[in-house]
């Protein structure tokens, strides 16, 4: 299983402006050149997490991005759910004998686990690595 570069670059960005100065807007070109990543594709990504909630826009010259929500609130499935989505991983797609009262088998044991993995991904936060960077950097 793999997430899209668009879910690392957004974990990377959240943990960046969790660590950035509150109230202070970081624009787009700081963020961008800090991942080696063009603004163009960045700005895509940031809309994303606007539209989700997690961070706001402020325009103009002094403008740019923070964070909206308390960062200890934000936990890694909140972002990933903002760029990837909240659709499952695995469908079953075949027709075959694994199937009974018209389950399929093989996505129950799947879901299960997908529904494991979104647990512990809810109960991870931002701010805990934010907190890792801050106490590693002392």
């Amino acid at each position: 299983m793999k997430y899209s570069r668009a879910t690392n670059y957004a974990l990377h960005t959240m943990v960046y402006l969790t660590l950035a100065p509150q109230g202070k807007a970081v624009g787009v070109d700081q963020l961008a050149k800090i991942q080696d990543l063009s603004p163009t594709y960045l700005s895509k990504i940031l809309t994303k997490l606007v539209k989700a909630g997690l961070i706001e826009s402020t325009p103009g010259v002094n403008g740019g991005y923070g964070i909206i929500k308390r960062a200890e609130e934000i936990s890694f499935l909140d972002v990933i759910t903002a760029i990837e989505g909240n659709t499952s991983l695995f469908s079953c797609s075949l027709e075959h004998d694994n199937r009974k009262n018209g389950e399929c088998l093989i996505e129950n044991v799947m879901l299960e686990a997908e529904t494991k993995m979104r647990e512990h991904l809810s109960q991870k936060y931002i701010r805990d690595i934010a907190n890792q960077i801050e106490h590693n950097s002392k």
